[in-house]
């Protein structure tokens, strides 16, 4: 629940905005309030120890005496002692305040900018990456500073009156509408507040709730290797404090983009967390987290997204360092790095057990054959029994996107009756129709719909097992071994006015007409021509003819390329359960068993070619929940059609046809 006085603060601050209206764009609105949201909140929380600040500050030499003029720089050492003199993360040089800038409205401009370079380093490098100085000018150009400066310096957010908690509610619910208004680029960096909810929900389950609920202390951590601006973090966060009062939460993440990076370290900063827990760059080739792991790690990565740009580090780890790498189990097409993501992910888990939630489109649950990238990856998965399920959201549910989407939960620390086996959840018809569309999101889920698609996971394994929205399957049922049906080359030879018409043919005229049952009475007739131009004579005559004898190399049927086929065979019950060793001699048998019934009956002479058999995993999450609808009755066809006669007759008669 929202703290008291939340929504008030949210409101003040959304009227200011429409002052910017004319001056800014509606997208660039956020731009200006979040970080004077941030500014005001800092000035707030310094005001008790703002002299001592100073004090220390002119002490070490950084402030001349006059406490106006800057001394030497600050470094490592003073920057943690002023850290210390502030009581904060974060503190400020500059002797005025919000309220004591707006005495001198001449010089408001300059005295805010250097208001901003006065602070301390990590939190002016975030004030910075909003690219907020620009702003400042614009706002003084069209002479609206002083006023919503004047707006801010009004506002209390001390932490007497505002909670680091209610702080972060009020940036996250501003950050919502601001998104919203700028729909157009919202789902770059936006993730909508219910699928948060949702995947929290389905983190918080089982023995993951159980440890949380029992411990009256427990420390979690959560990351987020595609942060964007946080949300995600934020909502595990407030999710596992719901559920205990006492937890202590510590969230971790890095994003690409430098504008929404600070976005998200602007949160964590006002809930006085440590701005080094949300890193800057390319998770998948600058991974800053390296060697920790997490209790909770969930993401909502771009998808569809060309990694190809910054392919060869991701190889380079591939192939040096396989499985003690990130990426061992295979690589994805360069088209789409969502798998990556995944396995980045994966990658972070504590030995004793995490929980994994990310958001992914409908690709990788099947894109990629056999023996590709993809399939690897997700088999790898399956093989550890990592994959506790898989819940279909509806669609058109995100702001740049209306393709259906999937919430994948993954853990290493399965309970019993969950081992060997993956829950599906159909969620696609829990969405409601939004009263005004977002860009392309123009569904919704309910808090009721939140809580039973919850509930249903929860319950899939016990009282919802056999309910029409779950599926409960074995790990196997997704794999199959992609066969090779070989069937024999049976061919005759057979001279036709077609094949010696081009050179250096022309001259076998004589031989139109005659044909031959072996290749080698074929060649005995053009023994003056080259190897190079036999074998092309020897090709343009061949004619498959399945009453010629099958043609044998070394004794053995050669294989016809032109009747070559491929099939899948499901994997038996068990399969992943067995060592590699085990493996192959049951994929024969299970590969010749079918080819026993269900390929022989109708071609006898096939056989398989073992050598090419790969094994392949896919996730066909709609055909799972197919339902057969019988065709209607031919009868009622023909009375419909015999009506939408009888009705445009009656049309033409009225219109004198």
């Amino acid at each position: 629940m929202a703290p008291v006085g939340f929504n008030d603060k949210v409101a003040f601050v959304w009227k200011v905005a429409d002052k910017l209206r004319g001056t800014f764009k509606q997208h660039e609105y956020g731009s200006v309030m979040l970080p004077l949201l941030v500014l005001r909140r800092m000035d707030c929380v310094l005001d008790s120890t703002r002299e001592d600040v100073l004090a220390k500050a002119v002490s070490v030499g950084v402030l001349a005496s006059d406490g106006k003029t800057l001394g030497k720089a600050v470094d490592g050492g003073i920057d943690l002692l002023l850290k210390k003199a502030a009581g904060h993360r974060f503190y400020n040089l500059s002797p005025w305040t919000f309220s004591s800038m707006l005495h001198n409205d001449k010089h408001l401009a300059d005295q805010l900018t250097t208001y901003i370079r006065r602070l301390s380093p990590d939190a002016e490098r975030i004030i910075d990456a909003y690219h907020f100085y620009d702003k400042i000018l614009r706002m003084d150009d069209a002479d609206i500073l002083y006023s919503v400066l004047a707006d801010f310096a009004g506002m209390d957010l001390s932490p007497d009156a505002v909670s680091n908690e209610a702080m972060g509610y009020i940036f996250e619910e501003l950050l919502r509408k601001f998104s919203e208004m700028s729909n157009e680029t919202a789902g770059e960096h936006y993730t909508p507040r219910e699928v948060i909810d949702l995947m929290v929900q389905l983190l918080l389950q089982g023995k993951a709730h159980g440890d949380l609920v029992s411990n009256p202390k427990p420390v979690r951590t959560v990351y987020d290797p595609a942060a964007g601006t946080g949300g995600m973090l934020m909502g595990a966060a407030h999710g596992i404090t719901q559920t205990n009062k006492g937890a202590m939460v510590k969230v971790f993440g890095q994003e690409l983009n430098p504008s929404t990076w600070a976005i998200a370290q602007s949160d964590l900063l006002m809930q006085d967390s440590d701005p080094d827990q949300m890193a800057s760059g390319n998770s998948l080739t600058q991974d800053r987290f390296t060697g920790k792991t997490f209790d909770f790690i969930l993401a909502n990565p771009p998808y569809g997204v060309d990694w190809k740009a910054y392919a060869q580090p991701i190889k380079d780890e591939h192939a040096d360092k396989g499985f003690h790498g990130r990426f061992g189990a295979g690589l994805p097409r360069v088209s789409d790095g969502s798998l990556l993501f995944l396995q980045h992910m994966l990658a972070k888990m504590k030995p004793n057990g995490s929980r994994v939630g990310i958001v992914l489109s409908g690709s990788p649950l099947f894109s990629g054959a056999a023996g590709s990238g993809e399939s690897e990856i997700r088999r790898w998965i399956l093989e550890q029994d990592w994959l506790e399920g898989i819940v279909a959201l509806p669609d058109q549910m995100f702001y740049n996107t209306s393709i259906s989407t999937y919430v994948w939960i993954l853990t290493n620390a399965k309970a019993d009756e969950d081992r060997g086996i993956v829950r599906l959840v159909d969620g696609r018809d829990f969405g409601t129709k939004m009263k005004k569309s977002l860009g392309d999101k123009r569904k919704e889920l309910t808090p009721d719909a939140i809580t039973q698609l919850a509930q249903l996971y929860g319950g899939a394994l016990d009282e919802f097992a056999d309910h029409d929205k779950v599926r409960l399957l074995r790990r196997e049922k997704f794999g199959f071994q992609r066969i090779t049906v070989e069937r024999p080359l049976r061919r005759r030879w057979e001279v036709t006015p077609e094949v010696v018409l081009a050179e250096p043919f022309t001259a076998l005229s004589h031989l139109v007409g005659r044909r031959f049952e072996t290749e080698q009475a074929l060649l005995a007739e053009v023994a003056d021509l080259s190897n190079k131009d036999k074998k092309a004579f020897a090709k343009a005559c061949a004619i498959a003819d399945p009453e010629a004898p099958v043609i044998t190399k070394k004794g053995q049927p050669e294989p016809d390329p032109d009747l070559r086929d491929q099939e899948n065979v499901p994997l038996p019950d068990g399969f992943f359960d067995l060592d590699e060793g085990g493996r192959p001699d049951i994929l024969k048998a299970e590969a010749e068993r079918h080819l026993a019934e269900e390929i022989r009956p109708y071609v006898p002479d096939a056989w398989i070619d073992h050598t090419k058999t790969k094994v392949g995993v896919e996730i066909p999450f709609t055909r799972r929940f197919y339902v057969y609808k019988p065709p209607r009755a031919v009868e009622e066809i023909t009375a419909e059609i015999k009506e939408l006669e009888t009705q445009i007759q009656a049309w033409m008669t009225g219109l004198g046809l």
